[in-house]
This record gives structure tokens, C-alpha cells and sequence, in this order.
């Protein structure tokens, strides 16, 4: 708890379209992030143990594809992490080297495949069609868990901002499945075993609406409720762990605070982490990797046999 870097705890059909590619360029990696893949990210040793599977096709909107990329270590256990991509609720693409240098390499290394999920993004979808999206994308893992070589009941989810707001609502606002549905896809229950937030806006409420800077909060006030995390803690929720700097200027750190009060009144495994004078994205490269660190023994911790 000392030092600068102290801070607070609280609380105790797939195959013949999709395109394998060994990860042989993460030494160029290596080169271009220098240190990057110290302490999080594949050791040398490792750098060729992974293969990466791009763009799986998980539905489709407005005749756009929705897809998600497969990034699976040679040792592998089952245990998979649902990345989901987004911030201001925009999915943006990037390349596949830079997140395993950047995010994933710490999850890599434990076994656990990840899947960097894209959804529909704003201007032109909203969020709840975009927490739409990330949910079939979980059904569709789910459902064809098996063919990604990942076990159904060991499935993580975690982002940051937006995606932190994604990844709680896929953990506390968990179904069975739509029963009536013509899809097998929507038949398919939506669980996940495990969450990790960073900095999420937990309650839509207060701000949904027109706005310049978050086109995708422009929807009916009426369905911010049923999107909105914190009305979701139940005693049933998943291990949760929530990650906050408490000099966040855009997402206030209450938000966690009062995310994180709601799941211990519900008996819920969770966790609170405050990294003090962490900013909003974590610029600072201590404050990420301290985050990344936590992430990485979370799901570790909840995922593995």
C-alpha cells in the first residue's frame, strides 16, 4: 500500500472462411513496442505461440458484417476473455500485433484465449444496439464453443470505459436465452463467468441524449433503465472486479464506487481497485500495466480449472 504506485483495495459455423494466421511477426512487435511485451506481454520464448483467427463472422446489420478476432496461445486450457472493443461506444479496428503487444499478451501467456469483439458503432447505432451486438457475440462464442476450443463456462468478459459499461452489462444482466426466437444464435444463453471493468459509466439515466462528443447516447430516454449496470446487481452476478483512477475527469470515480457497493450488498465476489491520480485511460504506462496486472490475475483466478 506504499509508494507511489499504492492503491486502494476494497472488498475480497466457423472453419472454411476463417483465415489462421500464426503470429511469426510479433517479434517485429518486439522491435516496434520496446518493453512492451516485458511485463505483460509473451516472452520470447513465446512469441510464435500464438495464432490469430480474424474477422469471425457473428452476425450481420444493414448488410454490414458484425465480426470478432480469435487470438489463441499454443497452450491454451479453455478458459477464454471476450475483449470488447469500444470506447464512445465507437468500434474501432487495430491491428492485431498492437493489442497483443499492448492488451493481451498478460492473458496470453495464462492460457486464455481472447476474442476482440466489434459491435455496430455510433453515430449510426446507439447503445443499445450496440449492447445488443457484444450479447449475440456472446451467445454465438457460446454456441459454438467447441469449434474456438474454449469452454463455455469459463468465459470472461472485460473493456474500459464504454467497454467496461459493455462488460458489466453482459456479467450482471445475464439470460437464458430467447426461447421463442427463430435463431439459434438468440436460443443460446448469455453468461459469462467472470468481468473486469475499467472505468465504467455505470448509470445511463443522467446523461442520455443529444450529444455532440457521444453520438451513441442520442436514443429514448425510456430505454436507458434496461441498459444501465447498476440496476442489474444480483446475487447471482459473477466475480467482479472494478479498476478506477480517482482523478478521472470524463467517468467519475463514483461510478465504480456506487457499482461496487451495489454488488457487496448482493453478496457478490467482487473488487474495487482506485489507483490514485489515475486519469481516465490510464495514460500513464505505470498506472496501465497496473491495471493490466489485475486484470490478468482476475481472470486467472476465476477462469483456470
Amino acid at each position: 500500500m506504499g509508494g507511489a504506485m499504492a492503491e486502494q483495495h476494497f472488498g475480497g459455423h466457423i472453419g472454411s472462411m476463417m483465415k489462421q494466421i500464426p503470429c511469426f511477426f510479433l517479434l517485429l512487435v518486439a522491435l516496434a513496442f520496446p518493453g512492451s511485451l516485458t511485463a505483460q506481454g509473451p516472452s520470447a520464448e513465446s512469441e510464435t505461440d500464438v495464432e490469430v483467427t480474424p474477422d469471425v463472422v457473428y452476425g450481420h446489420k444493414d448488410g454490414m458484417a458484425l465480426t470478432f478476432d480469435v487470438f489463441r496461445p499454443r497452450n491454451a486450457h479453455g478458459g477464454a476473455v471476450l475483449y470488447m472493443v469500444s470506447g464512445g461506444w465507437v468500434s474501432r479496428w487495430s491491428p492485431p500485433e498492437w493489442l497483443i503487444a499492448r492488451s493481451f499478451g498478460g492473458l496470453l501467456e495464462k492460457g486464455l484465449t481472447v476474442m476482440a469483439v466489434r459491435h455496430g458503432s455510433a453515430p449510426r447505432y446507439k447503445v443499445p444496439e450496440a449492447e445488443a451486438d457484444v450479447r449475440r457475440a456472446l451467445r454465438y462464442i457460446r454456441l459454438h464453443s467447441e469449434q474456438l476450443g474454449v469452454d463455455e463456462d469459463r468465459l470472461g468478459v472485460y473493456g474500459g470505459s464504454a467497454g467496461g459499461h459493455l462488460s458489466l452489462m453482459l456479467g450482471l444482466a445475464s439470460d437464458d436465452g430467447v426461447m421463442d426466437s427463430s435463431d439459434e444464435i438468440m436460443r443460446t444463453p448469455a453468461r459469462v463467468a467472470a468481468v473486469v471493468a475499467y472505468y465504467p459509466p455505470v448509470d445511463l439515466r443522467p446523461i442520455v441524449g443529444p450529444s455532440e462528443r457521444f453520438p451513441a447516447l442520442d436514443f429514448a430516454e425510456g430505454q436507458a433503465a434496461s441498459i444501465s449496470p447498476i440496476l442489474f446487481a444480483s446475487s447471482d452476478d459473477p466475480p467482479t472486479l472494478l479498476i478506477h483512477g480517482d482523478a478521472d475527469m470524463l467517468v467519475n470515480v463514483q461510478n465504480s464506487e456506487v457499482m461496487f457497493e451495489a454488488l457487496q450488498e448482493k453478496g457478490v465476489e467482487s473488487e474495487l481497485i482506485i489507483i490514485p491520480g489515475g486519469d481516465h485511460g490510464f495514460r500513464l504506462t505505470a498506472d496501465r500495466e497496473r491495471a493490466q496486472q489485475a486484470m490478468v490475475e482476475w481472470f486467472d483466478q476465476h477462469l483456470r480449472r
